[in-house]
């Protein structure tokens, strides 16, 4: 159970990313015109022949929100109360109430956006927090699944990559952080920025920032290339103690899933900019930045691994 409600948050953390990106991209941000109601007076989207689907859509990623709540919750409550977690360490039920404590906050950050007619620096803000919550609910997640030893490597790498994987997840958290920064830029100054009236919210070039956003994508792609000679090396897997090879496997994977997930939301990420920025890939790419996140959070710690306490 425990389990379970840790993939339904991560799951459910990703998704809220691709649903609030539906109502960017469809214009709806204030389709519902105050918070928490969705119209004065009423909870619940009030038909207007000139409104459309958009008050739907709004409330639609609104509701998303309380299943969102709900999970968290469940997440929170079966690490602190179940019997399964119930000897592992404080640190770790305390990490778990991460997920609702950020869904909370959300919520409210996602209130001051309607307030403030989605002022792109709040937009922004909302965004980079489930951010947050996807890496927290992937870390969360993993830890749940490995024990309680003191971490060491997973992989016996040769001396000469020993200082790159030292750097390694620094590096790509650093770069993580940069590609989102420069696709949120990306997004605000082009003409999917969520406001049908104008057609940006940044005063940016869109080219030239899809651009820098574009180098940045290379350049965590060339870190993850140039890593993936160490860990896939069947000599580093090798050199794992007989009771980390499941652990080497997992690593192997995980960093298989880490390209994969790259190259897909590169490709996206081109085939939009070409096609005219098409809502439905538009969609697909920032699902996808969800993924990449949890993907590069699940790489970085299959790098070391945890036994079970005994």
């Amino acid at each position: 159970m425990v389990l379970g409600f840790a993939i339904a948050n991560l799951a459910a953390q990703i998704g809220i990313i691709f649903t609030g990106g539906v109502v960017r991209l469809t214009g709806s941000g204030l389709g519902c015109s105050t918070w928490p109601q969705c119209e004065p007076g009423s909870f619940t989207p009030v038909l207007h022949a000139e409104s459309g689907l958009h008050p739907y859509i709004e409330f639609g990623n609104r509701l998303l929100t309380f299943v969102l709540v709900v999970v968290a919750a469940g997440l929170a409550l079966s690490v602190w109360r179940s019997a399964s977690t119930r000897t592992r360490p404080r640190s770790l039920k305390v990490l778990a109430l991460a997920p609702i404590l950020g869904v909370v906050v959300q919520a409210v950050l996602g209130g001051i956006t309607v307030l403030v007619d989605l002022h792109p620096a709040v937009v922004g803000s909302h965004f980079f927090l489930s951010a947050a919550l996807v890496w927290l609910s992937t870390v969360v997640l993993w830890r749940l699944r490995e024990g309680d030893a003191p971490a060491r490597a997973t992989l016996t790498v040769p001396e000469r990559w020993r200082t790159w994987m030292g750097a390694l997840p620094w590096a790509l958290g650093v770069l993580t952080a940069i590609v989102v920064v420069l696709g949120v830029l990306t997004t605000g100054s082009g003409p999917h920025s969520g406001d049908s009236e104008v057609g940006y919210r940044f005063a940016l070039d869109p080219a030239l920032i899809a651009r820098f956003h574009a180098v940045s994508v290379w350049a965590f792609l060339a870190v993850v290339g140039v890593s993936l000679v160490p860990v896939m090396s069947r000599r580093s897997a090798a050199g794992a103690a007989a009771a980390a090879v499941p652990a080497a496997l997992r690593a192997r994977r995980a960093w298989i899933v880490l390209v994969v997930v790259t190259l897909a939301q590169g490709g996206i990420g081109y085939v939009q900019y070409f096609t005219g920025l098409p809502i439905p890939l538009v969609s697909l790419h920032l699902l996808g930045s969800g993924l990449l996140i949890a993907a590069v959070t699940a790489a970085v710690l299959s790098l070391r691994t945890r036994e079970q306490v005994r």
